[in-house]
């Protein structure tokens, strides 16, 4: 019987952070800022973003075993990190990051320059307590998948959608 309950509140232990992740998953990948979404091909980037952008260069990361690159349009504030599979490869979009020129909007209406109170009641229900630390930023979902918000004056300064941390 105690080998019971211990087996069962260890898969119990192992369960609820990985059902929270699921949401934290499944947020990031359906939270949109302007047009663009995650898991968007380059196609579909370069339609939604207008001009050209500067294009870092590739580099394989061990972690995940991808080759990454920035693609930047500063003039815009926005930087979009991309991934494939193969070097050359078909990308897709894995992070996306706001500075000060942006002017995108996340699905619930927050951008540079938001308030705190705005962000707070558009989030209150992805509201990460552990992984923020206010009033310097404020994390929808988790730094493993969300949303991150970086404040300076009580506004938001920048914004980040994707995995921030493995």
């Amino acid at each position: 019987m105690r080998r019971s309950i211990a087996a069962a509140l260890a898969i119990l232990a192992f369960a609820a952070p990985a059902a929270a992740d699921k949401h934290h998953f499944e947020f990031m990948k359906k939270e949109t800022v302007g047009p663009l979404r995650l898991e968007m091909t380059e196609a579909q980037v370069s339609q939604a973003v207008p001009g050209k952008p500067a294009r870092g260069r590739e580099q394989k990361w061990e972690a995940d075993g991808l080759f990454h690159q920035k693609w930047t349009w500063g003039t815009q504030g926005l930087e979009l990190g991309m991934a494939s599979e193969k070097k050359g490869g078909a990308k897709t979009l894995e992070s996306i990051k706001c500075t000060a020129r942006c002017t995108l909007k996340t699905g619930r209406g927050i951008g540079i320059g938001s308030t705190l109170a705005e962000v707070q009641k558009a989030y209150a229900a992805e509201f990460n307590k552990e992984d923020s630390k206010l009033p310097g930023n404020f994390v929808a979902g988790s730094i493993y998948g969300g949303l991150i918000l970086n404040f300076r004056g009580g506004k938001v300064s920048a914004m980040f959608l994707g995995a921030a941390a493995e």
